[in-house]
């Protein structure tokens, strides 16, 4: 009950009506995020978790702060916010019933205080399991979609860069990597902005290529790492397991060390020899042949494919390709995406076909 030393009936009443309120805000947001858990992710373990929230959180909501409830005369009834009206993707939907339920379990601690002590503590604690569950399920979110792509976008220097993307991501490209060698940090900044913002706005992953330090300054997927760059180890340090890191190899030796450095993908070739890798010589489809019989982690083939040779690739084993000038040269890249992403999918069924 409220600890009645100095509080009026009105004050108990109030403080009744915003612990109801924000059970009930709390509830509804995790409903929202268990949903996806659930139906989206299809992740038994995030389902459980949320459940397991929401259930601890209607032993709280007892009948006598439920009486104290008047709808009719709340004024936030009628308030609303443009920005509550839509919902860009999946992952503001998300983000929005997350800060909806931190704000709530927040304001349910501090008034709790005046009811129940012990209700303070417990919803103190829900806080930051929700603080981890947000992460995990991020992390979560951008494995899945990972797991999910089959062609991905290496970019090349275009001053119509952000208009060939776009072009791409309508046609329902997955994955892009922001790659740039000879710009100024300053223009690789704005650039990699835009180019983030863009793949976001079409759910698509973005990925910068060698620099974890722009992929956090620009809130990335993740980042894309060279033999020659910075330690797996070191970067999983500063960017945290809720992005993805992703490494080129070039032999059966390299995908190994990739592996157990614990990466989230690998780019397996070059398969043919490619200007974007001068001086690198080609890995064939042989090394193809040995990726699709030796990792089970997501893997694409990169290197000189295109819409004449990349049967081969696909014959080979691979189930995923990253391009670089096939769309990026293309003259009609919402096409050409839509080509490469059919057949792939073709490949794909008729492969299941074999094995049934």
């Amino acid at each position: 009950m409220v600890r009645q030393t100095g509080f009026s009936s009105p004050t108990s009443v109030a403080v009744y009506r915003i612990l109801d309120a924000n059970l009930d805000r709390a509830r509804e947001g995790i409903r929202v995020i268990e949903d996806w858990c659930r139906l989206g992710l299809q992740d038994k373990d995030l389902t459980a978790t949320c459940k397991e929230l929401r259930q601890g959180l209607a032993a709280w909501h007892s009948p006598e702060l439920r009486a104290a409830r008047d709808t009719e005369q709340d004024p936030g009834t009628e308030l609303t916010h443009a920005q509550e009206e839509t919902r860009a993707d999946v992952q503001a939907i998300l983000q929005a019933n997350f800060c909806r339920v931190q704000e709530a379990l927040r304001v349910l601690e501090e008034y709790s205080k005046l009811y129940n002590p012990q209700m303070s503590i417990a919803l103190k604690q829900m806080r930051y399991q929700v603080y981890t569950l947000e992460k995990s399920l991020i992390a979560n979110q951008r494995q899945q979609q990972l797991r999910q792509a089959h062609l991905y976008l290496v970019t090349s220097s275009r001053d119509d860069l952000l208009s060939v993307v776009e072009a791409a991501l309508q046609g329902g490209l997955p994955l892009v990597q922001y790659r740039e060698k000879n710009a100024e940090d300053g223009v690789k900044f704005a650039t990699a902005t835009k180019l983030c913002r863009l793949c976001h706005h079409y759910g698509a992953l973005f990925i910068v290529n060698d620099r974890p330090d722009l992929a956090l300054a620009v809130e990335a997927d993740g980042v894309h790492l060279g033999q020659q760059d910075l330690p797996v180890a070191f970067v999983r340090q500063l960017l945290g397991r809720e992005r993805i890191i992703g490494q080129s190899t070039t032999n059966p030796e390299e995908l190994q060390r990739a592996i157990a450095a614990g990466v989230d993908y690998v780019g397996v070739g070059p398969v043919h020899e490619t200007p974007t890798k001068p001086g690198k010589s080609a890995a064939g489809l042989e090394y193809i042949r040995y990726a699709a019989a030796h990792t089970t982690l997501p893997w694409f083939a990169i290197g000189g494919i295109d819409t004449s040779n990349f049967g081969d690739v696909l014959n080979a084993g691979a189930s995923r390709l990253a391009v670089v000038r096939s769309l990026m040269d293309a003259e009609q890249p919402t096409l050409t995406t839509q080509f490469f992403l059919s057949q792939i999918t073709r490949w794909q069924t008729m492969k299941n076909l074999e094995k049934s």
